[in-house]
């Protein structure tokens, strides 16, 4: 019977090639893009977890209260790992690292590959790093070289890359160009889901200083392991008192708080000391996407087969006539779409096989499909089933009801319910067209603006090269900056611990005149050199910039706007007039006690997600991490080059590169433009499917008004008045659907917006536009039918009357 059932349903599909092939290639489409969205959500959800108990790892992040608020740090300070470690029983081990640097790596001796040196990024870490990432090893013994200071834990790619195979370990390397290291242990390559990367480890002491022992900064990640059958809660709980028993009085309001490391990736937004979401909210916006999609395309299948139901309806009345059960009906029709859909889906593995590859790149991934993973075959058989019965259902059930009499006798009235469903689909799937174009023209309005927007410095032609290997030295750092301000494409030159787009430490221990003693501070804070606010052609409300040739203001600080506003509106009444007017007032930070001697206006330190938080400079050219050059309009090329020429000659050892400031502030957006990129395509791709099916449509629904079209012509009706018979019901409901999708696009539009804390206006136009494209796309898409239609010759379609 299923024989007979294929063999009927193979004939049905090639005797009406054109809706056939609408439908595969529809169906094709649709899946497709849900196995591709599929790939991708898969992969986001597998961040972190091959590593090997991975539900025991956790991140550590500290809450404290912040006017009125409670504020979440995702960097700690340094002396927490070691509070962790002495004072929580429910830890089984804990470890810190710094932020990775990518540092040059140099074999030193002569088996080697023949690589001679390259840059590498890595971390410095704690001893029991590896008792609590257990990292498989290939060589060596992880865990013992790291708690070496002498010794470095490399990956296979690393070991690879510098020395013949399996004879790392026990070769040294050199480090940063003036550290010798043994290669202790080689540990297996992290996949690119981890959200830990490195190609080093070197152990946490060889970098360590004094200010990375105070309470007041955080600067560092920790993690923890927690013992088996403990909960977070009671890990947290153990932790409590940990701020108030070791970091004093200024900081006993920190409570320290553990994330699952596997929760990461997804959910890296903070709110009030909560997760409240992150990544995992584009993963819901594409799943639901995926639904879309695959939704339209089934649409499409509906549509044709209810509305062509009226030429089977002579075949199934004979069937019953004969016997047929109607069971054996829907089994049919239903067989019908499952081989629709069974070749839908041969044809978008072959799609998505060649996109793949261009996927992977615009969306920094690598997805692989594989046919040999059993997984992928059930999601498949799953995919062909759900879209068969869903495409298939209504039409099977609605043909087999038919009462064979009624279709023998020619009496057959279908009434007003099968067109009324059709409608209905219509009207849903241009809703999720639709949908999807207030998401492509929003997304790409607050990607537009996130390029736009003033960050109140300048990035445009700006350079920035890491200070490392020779130029590095505290000696020499402002003596490589005043040789690169003499050459005449740079217009000016600073040098900065962090980039100013992406300011990661924050200190607690701020005080000033009138500072309640119970109020919690944390502020950003950033080691500059001279003449950074005229590097980034920052606005300096009062006061002046750090200078060079003023040993004094190594003890003096610049503040901005928001900073000055924290201590103005947090001070006794009694000293409150002054602290309106900060520069020339002293303060206590880093430094020690010091006046501000510059108050500049607020700029952006991270991206538009975050409000501007406080922000201190504090003088110290010697202890920065990159130098920032303004070249000259037009003489960027030349800047670069006499950049290369001075690094060259300061630093021999060291390849030269440069980066520009814009591209790193593109970086900070990443997701952003991937949402955008995933909205766009497939938004399109949604909106062709659409068409498809409404193609079909309009062409089913010329080919069944062939007759009263030829009356109308010959009447006098003229071609723009047929058109205008056969396009103006499609396009009511392409203009009902704009109706109902604008609330739901602009709910959904409004909360992705409220992920940034600057954001633009969600303007009435933005539907407005999404309903003119939507109606002109149906409307051209459906005249193409009708003027074909209104061109036939009237003899020909009236010639059997």
């Amino acid at each position: 019977m299923f024989q007979n059932y294929l063999k009927i349903a193979f004939r049905s599909l090639m005797k009406n090639k054109l809706y056939s092939g609408i439908n595969v290639f529809g169906l094709a489409l649709g899946m497709a893009c849900s196995l591709l969205i599929g790939l991708w959500v898969k992969d986001e959800l597998s961040y972190d977890r091959f590593l090997k108990d991975a539900e025991s790892i956790h991140y550590v992040r500290v809450n404290f209260p912040y006017n009125g608020d409670t504020a979440t740090n995702y960097v700690t300070p340094g002396p927490l790992q070691e509070a962790i470690a002495k004072d929580v029983p429910k830890v089984a081990a804990v470890t810190k690292i710094n932020y990775g640097p990518e540092l040059l790596i140099k074999p030193v001796g002569n088996q080697t590959t023949g690589e001679k040196a390259a840059k590498e990024r890595g971390h410095y870490a704690t001893a029991d790093f590896f008792g609590v990432f257990d990292l498989p090893a290939i060589y060596g013994n992880p865990k013992a070289a790291l708690a070496q200071t002498n010794q470095i834990v490399i990956t296979r790619k690393v070991a690879e890359k510098y020395f013949p195979a399996g004879l790392a370990l026990g070769k040294t390397l050199q480090l940063d160009n003036d550290k010798l290291y043994v290669v202790g242990a080689v540990i297996d390559d992290l996949p690119t889901n981890s959200t830990l990367q490195f190609d080093w480890l070197v152990n946490w002491k060889v970098q360590e200083q004094d200010w990375m022992k105070t309470w007041g900064n955080n600067s560092f990640y920790t993690y923890v392991r927690l013992k088996p059958n403990t909960t977070i809660a009671q890990a947290e709980a153990a932790m409590k008192g940990i701020y108030p028993r070791f970091a004093g009085k200024n900081f006993e309001t920190g409570l320290p708080t553990l994330q699952p490391i596997t929760d990461m990736h997804l959910y890296s937004d903070y709110k009030n000391g909560k997760s409240v979401g992150g990544r995992i909210e584009y993963v819901r916006i594409f799943s639901i996407v995926a639904l879309f999609i695959l939704l339209i395309a089934c649409i499409n299948f509906m549509n044709l087969a209810t509305a062509r139901s009226a030429n089977r309806a002579k075949e199934v009345g004979v069937r019953k006539v004969v016997g047929a059960l109607r069971s054996s009906l829907v089994g049919q029709f239903l067989s019908e779409s499952i081989l629709t859909s069974l070749l839908a889906v041969v044809l978008s593995l072959g799609l998505v096989w060649g996109v793949l590859p261009t996927f992977n790149e615009v969306f920094a991934k690598q997805l692989t499909l594989n046919l040999a993973e059993p997984a992928l075959w059930l999601i498949i058989l799953v995919l062909v089933l759900i879209t068969g019965f869903l495409s298939g259902s209504y039409p099977a059930l609605f043909l087999s009801s038919l009462q064979p009499i009624k279709i023998l006798k020619g009496r057959l009235q279908f009434g007003a319910g099968p067109a009324l469903f059709r409608r209905a689909l219509v009207v849903f799937q241009f809703s999720l067209s639709i949908f999807l174009i207030v998401g492509m023209l929003a997304v790409g309005r607050q990607m537009n603006y996130l390029r736009t927007k003033n960050l109140g410095l300048d990035r445009e032609n700006v350079v920035y090269i890491p200070l490392e290997g020779a130029i590095a030295q505290p000696e020499k750092v402002d003596v490589f900056r005043r040789e690169v301000m003499r050459k005449p494409s740079i217009a000016s030159a600073t040098t900065t611990m962090s980039l100013p787009i992406n300011i990661q430490s924050t200190s607690g221990d701020l005080k000033w005149p009138g500072k309640d003693p119970n109020l919690s501070t944390q502020v950003s804070v950033m080691a500059v050199g001279s003449d950074f606010t005229k590097t980034m052609n920052i606005k300096l409300l009062a006061g002046r910039d750090f200078r060079a040739d003023s040993p004094a203001d190594s003890a003096r600080y610049i503040i901005n706007e928001s900073a000055a506003k924290l201590m103005s509106e947090n001070t006794a009444p009694t000293d409150r007039s002054g602290m309106k007017n900060p520069v020339g007032k002293e303060v206590e930070f880093w430094m020690g006690k010091g006046q501000i001697v510059g108050l500049m206006k607020d700029f952006h330190l991270a991206s538009l997600h975050e409000k501007i938080n406080p922000l201190i400079l504090v003088f110290n050219a010697a202890n920065t991490s990159f130098l920032l050059v303004k070249t000259r309009p037009g003489q960027t090329q030349q800047a670069i080059a006499d950049l290369e020429q001075l690094s060259k000659e300061f630093n021999p050892n060291y390849p030269f590169s440069y980066h520009f400031m814009d591209e790193e502030y593109e970086k900070m957006y990443r997701s952003e433009q991937q949402v955008s990129a995933l909205v766009n395509y497939f938004g399109i791709l949604a909106i062709l499917i659409s068409c498809l099916g409404l193609f079909a449509l309009a062409a089913f629904t010329a080919e069944q008004r062939t007759k009263e079209i030829g009356v109308r012509k010959v009447l006098g009706a003229s071609i723009g008045n047929i058109i205008g018979l056969l396009s103006t019901d499609f396009l009511k409901l392409v203009f009902i659907a704009l109706v109902l999708a604008s609330p739901l696009a602009w709910w959904a539009v409004s909360e992705w917006l409220g992920t940034f804390a600057y954001q633009t206006k969600l303007a009435w136009w933005i539907f407005a536009l999404a309903g003119v494209l939507a109606i002109t796309i149906a409307f051209l898409t459906v005249s193409y039918q009708s003027i074909k239609a209104a061109m036939v010759n009237p003899v020909k379609s009236l010639r059997s009357e």
